[in-house]
């Protein structure tokens, strides 16, 4: 019978099951003999400690007993509070320190907090350093040593990560039988198993198992906030029915779930969010739903803004690749932005009612025009809208991170994210397809042809060769 690791295992437990299996294998066991021949070309040759820990090792799934140790060091060393590595590329992990050092700038409270504990600065060392004592490791190099080395590893955080990521939730089953303390163990920046989850089978699995379904990463990310960022309404609905809060923020004030979704301007898991409560109830919640009625009270007819419309805004990027920025307080910023926020949805009339009320069409608030957002998320009714209102069909912006896009167009955009309908209703619209965005020089068609899209590469090489 394959063994279960126990919840909080020690050397002590496992060097006595390896003395208990060489003692059994000694008196002839049969079952003993069954266990050693899985793992030894000779299963009747003597079974000295050294060859019984190494057959107890890998009936755990670890490469060698040394593996096994190490592992089992880390954790009885390090609790609750151990992560485990998951991703085999070094970079993934510099990456997710940037990604620590960014959220505490933002005032994030769980990554201020590890680089309190930690007495780290606010740098990219500091938040390496963290990263890697997380892990239980001293140094970044240990860490990296230990990432080069988790294939063959057999870390069972690994192996259930895997199992997540192929979708194999029986996999993921077996695995939690046998280390039962994996539904609650914590991957890199405080990232557990649910955090991950990316199908309703695994999800089921590990709420089974008891994984905690309000569980916050390092940057209070919960779960549910990771079903928002996707749009994947069936995620939600299996995390509210098992009781995931709706009202818990992240990033920044304001950042719950429902605002995380709205960013990105999803609809579909919108609807299942409002469901659960409004959580915050200002302009841009406003705006990116559609409530007209709200928008109306929260801005009036004179163009006054409220003091609840631009409550709550703290959050203003779901993730690092955004650069810094800090939302203030004056009202035409907010309604500025609740415009660019109406637009991503598609949500036409609050377009309207907010222009009427005084929003800026040609306003870039923070990382994008509405019309430019508009074109991102593929939403043709509200570019006619916004041009029917006065916007530039041809106005400069900036798009996502500092890297991404300066003076970039709204046709640009719809050019890369592969967004057809958009970019022949532009055209339609006189957009100019030879103008260059400042970082890369770059066309309509050469934005399509980064973002992998051939065929609208073609159309737009066409257009570019007829407008010169």
């Amino acid at each position: 019978m394959t063994p279960s690791l126990p919840a909080a295992p020690s050397l002590e437990q496992l060097r006595r099951q390896a003395k208990e299996l060489a003692r059994a294998h000694a008196r002839g066991d049969a079952a003993a003999l069954e266990r050693a021949a899985a793992h030894r070309a000779d299963p009747k040759k003597p079974l000295k400690l050294a060859g019984a820990q190494h057959v107890l090792a890998r009936e755990y799934g670890f490469a060698s007993w040394p593996r096994m140790r190490a592992y089992v060091e880390r954790a009885s060393l390090y609790g609750e509070g151990l992560e485990h590595a998951f991703h085999e590329s070094v970079d993934y992990y510099e990456g997710r320190a940037d990604g620590l050092l960014a959220s505490a700038q933002d005032g994030t409270p769980e990554a201020t907090m590890r680089f309190e504990a930690e007495r780290a600065e606010l740098t990219p060392a500091g938040a390496r350093a963290i990263v890697a004592h997380r892990h239980g490791f001293e140094t970044w190099s240990a860490l990296k040593r230990h990432v080069v080395a988790l294939r063959e590893d057999g870390d069972p955080f690994r192996r259930a990560y895997e199992a997540i990521e192929a979708g194999a939730d029986g996999s993921l089953r077996q695995l939690l039988e046998r280390f039962p303390e994996l539904a609650r163990a914590n991957g890199t920046n405080g990232n557990a198993l649910i955090n991950m989850a990316s199908d309703v089978g695994s999800l089921k699995v590990l709420i089974a198992a008891g994984a905690d379904v309000a569980h916050p990463n390092a940057h209070g990310w919960t779960p549910l906030h990771q079903a928002a960022y996707s749009d994947r309404v069936d995620l939600a609905e299996v995390l509210l029915a098992a009781g995931a809060p709706a009202d818990v923020s992240a990033r920044g004030a304001g950042g719950t779930p429902l605002v995380v979704a709205l960013f990105w301007g999803h609809r579909a898991v919108v609807e299942v969010l409002l469901a659960a409560g409004r959580w915050p109830d200002n302009l841009r919640v406003g705006a990116g739903t559609g409530d007209l009625d709200r928008i109306a009270e929260l801005v009036g007819e004179d163009g006054i803004v409220s003091d609840a419309a631009g409550a709550l805004r703290g959050f203003y990027r779901p993730h690092g690749g955004f650069p810094a920025w800090t939302p203030v307080d004056d009202p035409q910023e907010i309604v500025d932005e609740a415009l660019s926020w109406a637009a991503r949805a598609d949500r036409v009339e609050a377009v309207e009612l907010l222009v009427a009320r005084g929003a800026r069409v040609e306003a870039d608030v923070y990382r994008g025009t509405a019309l430019t957002w508009a074109a991102a998320q593929g939403r043709v009714a509200a570019v006619r809208t916004l041009v029917a209102l006065g916007a530039d069909v041809d106005q400069r912006a900036t798009f996502g991170g500092p890297s991404h896009g300066q003076r970039v167009t709204a046709l640009q955009i719809a050019a890369q994210a592969g967004r057809r309908d958009v970019v022949e209703t532009l055209l339609e619209l006189g957009a100019d397809p030879t103008l260059r965005d400042a970082l890369y020089d770059g066309p309509a068609s050469g934005w399509a042809a980064q973002g992998g899209n051939a065929d609208l590469a073609a159309l737009l090489r066409e257009r570019e060769a007829a407008a010169g």
